[in-house]
Parts: C-alpha cells; sequence; structure tokens
C-alpha cells in the first residue's frame, strides 16, 4: 500500500531524469515506468555512448519516449565520459568537435519530441590555458543556442557539485558565463539550470538565488541533501524553496534527479499521485 505523501505546497509539475532514477530497468523502458507510476514528463543525460550515434539506435530511443506518451522536457548534450568522470565537452579545446557535431543531433531528437531545454555541462579544466578553455565555451554555448534556437530550444547551464576539477560552483559561477555569452555574442537563449542539490552541497546560498535570480532560472532540478536522496530524507527545505521559486515567477518543471534507495517506483510516496505532470 502507497504510504501518506507529504505536503506539496506549490504547484510546478515534477518529472522524472532516467539517467539516474529507474536504472534497474534497460533505457528505453525507462519512460513507460515514469508514465506508469504517474509522471508526464522525463528528462535524459546524454543516451548514448557517444556523441552521433546511429539513426537506428536515435529512432529508438525517440519510439520510446513519444510511445510512453511523456513529454522529453530535458536533454543534455554529450558530456563524454560521466562515469569517468567527465563533465562536458563544451570548455575542453580536444573535444570541441565532438560537441558540435554533437548539437545537430541533439537538435534533431529535440525537434522529433518537443523538447526545450538542454543542458551544456561545462567541462572539467584541463590543462592548459583556463582563459583560452572559458572563450570557447563562450564560442560552444553560442553555437548551440544558435542551433536550439531554430526550434524554440533553451542552453542550459548549470553548475555542479562533487567533481573538484568543474569551475561553475555556484549560480553566480553559471550567471557570469550566460552574461558574457550574451554579451559577446547576442544569444539570449541561455539559462540557469538550478539545481537545488548541488547549489546547496556547494556552499551557495540556495535562497538568495531564488530570491535574486528566479527571473533567469529556465529550469531546476532537486535532491535532498547530504546523499543525494529522495525529498524528505535530508536536510534541505526543498518544498518551502519550490514554493518560494513559483513565487516569484517560476512555471517551469522540476526535475527529480536522485537516488534512489530501492526500486525507482517505490520510490514517490511524498509526492501525491495528482501533483506528478501527467
Amino acid at each position: 500500500m502507497e504510504k501518506e505523501a507529504t505536503s506539496v505546497t506549490h504547484s510546478l509539475r515534477f518529472e522524472v531524469n532516467c539517467s539516474i532514477l529507474f536504472t534497474e530497468l534497460p533505457l528505453l523502458e525507462r519512460p513507460a515506468a515514469v508514465k506508469a507510476a504517474g509522471f508526464g514528463g522525463v528528462e535524459f543525460w546524454w543516451p548514448f555512448p557517444e556523441a552521433v550515434p546511429s539513426d537506428a539506435d536515435v529512432d529508438r530511443f525517440v519510439t520510446a519516449v513519444s510511445d510512453a506518451g511523456v513529454q522529453l522536457v530535458g536533454l543534455n548534450f554529450f558530456a563524454g565520459d560521466m562515469p569517468g568522470g567527465d563533465r562536458g565537452l563544451v570548455s575542453w579545446p580536444g573535444r570541441s568537435g565532438e560537441f558540435r557535431d554533437n548539437v545537430d543531433v541533439v537538435v534533431g531528437i529535440g525537434e522529433r519530441l518537443g523538447t526545450k531545454g538542454f543542458n551544456a555541462l561545462y567541462g572539467n579544466r584541463v590543462d592548459g590555458d583556463p582563459e583560452a578553455q572559458d572563450d570557447l565555451a563562450v564560442e560552444n554555448l553560442a553555437f548551440a543556442a544558435e542551433a536550439v534556437a531554430r526550434i524554440g530550444g533553451t542552453v542550459l547551464v548549470e553548475p555542479v557539485s562533487g567533481a573538484q576539477r568543474y569551475p561553475l560552483k555556484t549560480a553566480a559561477d553559471a550567471l557570469t558565463v550566460i552574461d558574457r555569452v550574451r554579451d559577446d555574442t547576442g544569444a539570449t537563449n541561455v539559462g540557469l539550470l538550478a539545481d537545488l542539490y548541488h547549489l546547496a552541497v556547494n556552499g551557495d546560498d540556495v535562497d538568495k538565488v531564488i530570491a535574486d535570480h528566479t527571473h533567469r532560472v529556465a529550469h531546476v532540478q532537486l535532491a535532498d541533501a547530504p546523499g543525494r536522496n529522495q525529498p524528505g530524507t535530508g536536510e534541505l527545505p526543498l518544498d518551502r524553496q519550490l514554493t518560494d521559486l513559483e513565487a516569484n515567477g517560476y512555471s517551469g518543471w522540476v526535475g527529480l534527479e536522485y537516488k534512489p534507495t530501492g526500486a525507482s517506483a517505490d520510490g514517490f510516496d511524498w509526492l501525491p499521485r495528482e501533483r506528478r505532470g501527467a
């Protein structure tokens, strides 16, 4: 029997990141499992091992999402070997070509599935000139922004925790990059991905970010801390922060990006079924 859900005081819609939840299932079965759990939206980190997968692999992925009847809310650009520690190619000089080759594939998937949010992980610092890496990042983010603009999309820039060499730790770090892309290239469809977990564990003042920068937030993700577990298991005031985001004008989706403690489908007791965005 499903346990009694906790109170949710805002009206924002939740969706599920299928790259961290439902991983007990094959990737192509996860969208249908999310739908069965009562959710109407999904997002994925890049779901292929290479930047440019085969047309057949792309078709199978698109079919799995569309047949499940869920919205692909967000999709990451290819970020390298994530399990091996890579965190994006945007600022990585030796792999910039892979990132740009990937952009066309991402836009094609987004166009077929109506996706609007595209997360471009900045990349770890590598040996060499950090200023040159930042210059390259601006060029690549503008390139991606121009490409996704054709389908009404927004490029997302995310502060990340748990990766020492990743240079964007706080909302201010990400907003500095976003502002430079706008000022240097004129691209305006680049926004902040506010993962409340990453911001909190990096020591950012999440309440101040919400108070000062909700209008810059293009997408929200969350997990509780410590442990990156489901809401209600840790110390973060996630419901209150989401209520504040909504009060300040945020009306987009909220991505569940936490590590389940057991079977993913059994971990949604905290969320009333009618609040799952179906």
